[in-house]
């Protein structure tokens, strides 16, 4: 397994789990499979295992720390706070208040089940509170050895500065991939470079429609929030169709899957660049890593360009885009 380093410290496997659909939004759940997946991703050699606390809500967390108990010394964890949720599921809001801070972090540590957190990111950004109030908490964490490395997603430039100002962040983490390419043009991706931070794409098979597996809503399970996504409903649905059946043609020359091209492209982007894709199956997981063996040419750069430009893709990435980038 490659190692790629996030920041001026830290190194993870070139590959990351991103372990929310385990527990949420992706159908539904089933606990056995997904520690059968986190341990064989072990066995793969990923270190680097991606959560939040907002995750079932807090299911994700206590299943992510069960299932890595034994192999502490060996992963990086990475958890989330911000997106405030109530124990029954209810979506209480953006909360970036310090004390806030402070209660989600301790709570975060015992359902996983550990004496600090690797990575801990601002998962979304408060515009009601200072981001430098926010991260004068989360340094505080850094300070108490209850957290090691510090990040933030869905920020604007003008945040990372701010945030980056108060304690240097080590991971930018947003949404990136063939049919979210937002990052490369907003600013995004090139403060990020510019002050030495890595970058964590999630989503990297694009809500899994990169991989080819779902070519109508019928595909989903009924409890599947991509029922609802706006890049999944009518004619924005069929047109990235279209999308992935050109990169469908380069995968199928290539003798990849369309899921490995996705990745394949994503992890070329930079050795700053370490994608998380999700998945709660094994072979899907298997499949995923199957991607670091593929090298693209500047040919076959330049036809994923050209079949899927930046803007093609059809519908926001979000129902409500009112916290992202903030």
């Amino acid at each position: 397994m490659e190692s790629r380093k996030l920041g001026k410290e830290l190194t993870v496997s070139a590959i990351g789990l991103g372990c929310m659909g385990m527990s949420e939004f992706y159908g539904r759940p089933d606990e056995q499979q997904a520690i059968d997946t986190i341990h064989r991703a072990i066995e793969l050699g990923i270190t680097f295992f991606d959560t939040a606390d907002m995750y079932g809500p807090f299911t994700n967390e206590r299943l992510v720390g069960r299932a890595l108990a034994g192999h502490r010394d060996d992963v990086i964890i990475a958890t989330k706070f911000g997106n405030e949720r109530a124990e029954d599921g209810t979506r209480i809001g953006i909360n970036g208040h310090p004390d806030y801070v402070r209660r989600a972090c301790d709570a975060s540590l015992q359902r996983l089940g550990i004496d600090h957190i690797d990575l801990y990111y601002q998962h979304r950004v408060d515009r009601s509170v200072p981001v430098e109030d926010t991260w004068g908490a989360m340094k505080e964490l850094v300070d108490a050895g209850k957290v090691r490395h510090l990040g933030i997603s869905e920020a604007a430039p003008a945040t990372i500065r701010r945030a980056h100002a108060v304690h240097p962040i080590t991971a930018v983490q947003t949404e990136w991939s063939l049919w979210s390419r937002d990052v490369e043009v907003d600013g995004v991706l090139a403060t990020a470079r510019e002050l030495g931070i890595g970058f964590v794409p999630y989503s990297p098979l694009g809500r899994g429609f990169l991989s080819g597996r779902i070519r109508s809503l019928e595909d989903l399970d009924p409890t599947d929030f991509r029922r609802f996504h706006p890049r999944f409903q009518g004619e924005n649905f069929a047109k990235n169709l279209e999308l992935l059946d050109r990169v469908n043609a380069i995968a199928a020359e290539k003798q990849v899957t369309p899921g490995q091209l996705a990745l394949a492209w994503v992890l070329a982007q930079g050795h700053d660049v370490v994608p998380i894709p999700g998945t709660k199956h094994v072979e899907f997981l298997e499949e995923n890593v199957g991607a670091l063996a593929i090298s693209l040419s500047e040919d076959e750069l330049a036809s994923i360009e050209e079949a899927a430009p930046r803007g093609v893709t059809a519908g926001d990435r979000y129902a409500d885009m009112s916290t992202v980038y903030a």
